[in-house]
């Protein structure tokens, strides 16, 4: 079953398959009290009776008796404490205290790592009375990260404050949520690290994936937390403790990702498939970040083989060998702001798109859990339009009956506008700033647009948003550009998306290097790359081709 998205579509011929999921999972537990100072202080009464013995002091004990249980607790049990230095990431640490025995359930590790945290203070005053504030300047208190195994969510992470209020972390993934309701439901599939390339009941593995995409998931995630994180709370406030006063978290989401993973036939096709994507889409979309991280030299060679069809005994041993694969894997990145898009590849042959939201404040759609959905919702958004942006530079084209149209005047509502005049360096610099800005997530103002358009145009040239706003009405009744609804903002429609990066790339990358082809590469040896080569060949015939028109170039 393949997604109806555009990019999909365009390479579903080399596809086996694909499926939707959200990936890791952030939430913030927290208690409201502990927000406020009279909060604490309304705290610290239901627990102690009393605020008299409220101070500085006091609140540091607590942190020194919580880091001392967690530690007594452990040598008691044969739990390792590992200690996290600054700088080195705390999962690598612990996963390799991973048990074994796929039975065990509960903590098997705790990683302590120094991190920045809001601390209060209190001020007595003279008078006998006080007041709680946040202490000035960064404050480093540790951190316990109890690594849990849990049966619904595998590996689980809890990272807890050690100063009161006890904020804390729950970290979950998505992907590991699945593969467990898959297991007990008998669907098979295999697994390679954090994706799926293979499933007997695709249909079955994708009605799982829904669950964390439904109202249902807001009753799952908060099962897990409190299944795990008043247990962990334990070290500082006994259960007794915690019913004398009140303590009760609240839970939000703080990041989420949301994945689309496209499933190739074999390595090398999809290889080369996102190769060519990067090639021709890191400049359009501005993508500044494309990270490779190297591997192993070659992905294998291998079609998915049929239930009947023999498979031979070097295959075999192949894929034995094969359990935990590193390739070269490339990571191409686009930012807006807090949010985030991504493409690369996981295994063997899994091409993973993906939208990150690093601070679902960004998404403008609420963060407590029971918004879990809707900020599920809105990923799905991100991802869908920045894959319609990639799918329209990647597959670009303009017929000649719009290139004909485009310096001919039109009409937006009563308006008469001038036409697109593409030899203008102003209305190509406002072509590729609009291509550029195709992606982002919720459309994009004219002061967006005006000052992408003076990086383009370079120092010293002016640009304002009143020129963006004529020059996005030229685009408006092309039908390129439409404006979102009660919305002061526009986005890009597909086959706006399309045309334009056609004829930009038409001009920059086909017509221009021939004209000028001494300004594209120098007469010699090609350049190493497909795209370099041809242009060398493209050079040589039409070298040729002048000589014989009488040409000077």
């Amino acid at each position: 079953m393949l997604a109806q998205d555009a990019f999909t579509q365009h390479y579903a011929e080399l596809l086996a398959g694909s499926y939707d999921a959200v990936d890791r999972i952030v939430l913030n537990a927290y208690f409201a009290l502990g927000g406020s100072g009279g909060g604490m202080r309304r705290w610290w009464r239901d627990l102690h009776g009393n605020d008299s013995n409220l101070t500085t002091e006091a609140l540091t004990n607590m942190a020194g008796v919580f880091a001392r249980r967690v530690r007594g607790w452990a040598k008691k049990h044969n739990i390792p404490v590992l200690k996290c230095p600054s700088g080195e990431r705390s999962h690598e640490l612990a996963e390799k205290h991973i048990p074994k025995d796929e039975n065990f359930r509960g903590i098997f590790a705790v990683v302590v790592k120094r991190s920045p945290a809001p601390v209060w203070e209190v001020l007595r005053f003279k008078s006998g009375g006080f007041h709680l504030r946040h202490r000035a300047g960064k404050i480093f208190v540790n951190h316990f990260a109890f690594q849990i195994m849990d049966d619904d969510w595998g590996h689980v992470v809890i990272r807890m404050s050690g100063s009161p209020p006890f904020r804390a972390m729950v970290i979950l993934n998505g992907h590991e949520f699945v593969a467990r309701q898959a297991r007990r439901r008998g669907i098979a599939f295999t697994k390679e690290g954090n994706c799926f390339t293979s499933t007997a009941d695709p249909e079955g593995l994708m009605e799982i994936a829904k669950r964390l995409q439904s109202p249902e998931a807001v009753g799952i995630l908060r099962q897990v937390c409190e299944r795990w994180v008043y247990s962990c709370l334990c070290f500082a406030l006994t259960l007794e403790e915690q019913e004398r006063s009140r303590f009760r978290y609240k839970f939000s989401v703080f990041q989420a990702e949301y994945s689309r993973n496209l499933l190739f036939r074999n390595g090398q096709q999809m290889d080369q498939v996102f190769n060519g994507v990067i090639e021709r889409t890191r400049s359009g979309i501005n993508a500044k970040t494309v990270r490779t991280i190297f591997g192993s030299s070659k992905r294998p060679y291998w079609h998915e083989h049929k239930a009947d069809s023999p498979v031979s005994e070097q295959a075999r041993r192949f894929e034995k060998v094969i359990e935990r694969p590193e390739y070269d894997m490339t990571v191409f990145k686009a930012n807006f702001k807090r949010l985030a898009a991504k493409v690369y590849t996981k295994g063997a042959r899994v091409l993973r798109i993906e939208a990150v939201a690093h601070n679902t404040q960004d998404l403008r759609c609420g963060r407590v859990l029971e918004r879990f959905a809707d900020i599920v919702s809105k990923l799905s958004a991100v991802l869908e339009r920045f894959m319609a942006a990639m799918s329209g530079i990647d597959a670009a084209w303009i017929t000649d009956e719009t290139l004909e149209q485009l310096p001919a005047p039109s009409q937006v509502g009563n308006t008469r506008v001038g036409g697109i005049d593409a030899n203008k360096p102003r209305m190509r610099a406002v072509i590729a700033a609009v291509v550029e800005l195709s992606a982002t997530p919720f459309g994009f103002t004219t002061a967006m647009l005006a000052d992408r358009v003076r990086v383009i145009l370079g120092p010293g040239r002016t640009y304002t948003p009143r020129q963006a706003a004529y020059d996005l009405k030229k685009l408006r009744a092309k039908g390129f550009v439409r404006k979102k609804d009660k919305q002061r903002c526009y986005e890009v429609t597909l086959e706006g998306v399309r045309i334009l990066a056609g004829l930009f790339v038409l001009r920059e990358k086909v017509l221009k290097p021939l004209l000028t082809y001494r300004g594209r590469l120098k007469p010699g040896r090609p350049m190493p790359g497909a795209v370099n080569e041809a242009y060398h060949t493209l050079q040589r015939d039409m070298q040729h081709l002048f000589g014989i028109l009488n040409l000077v170039a």
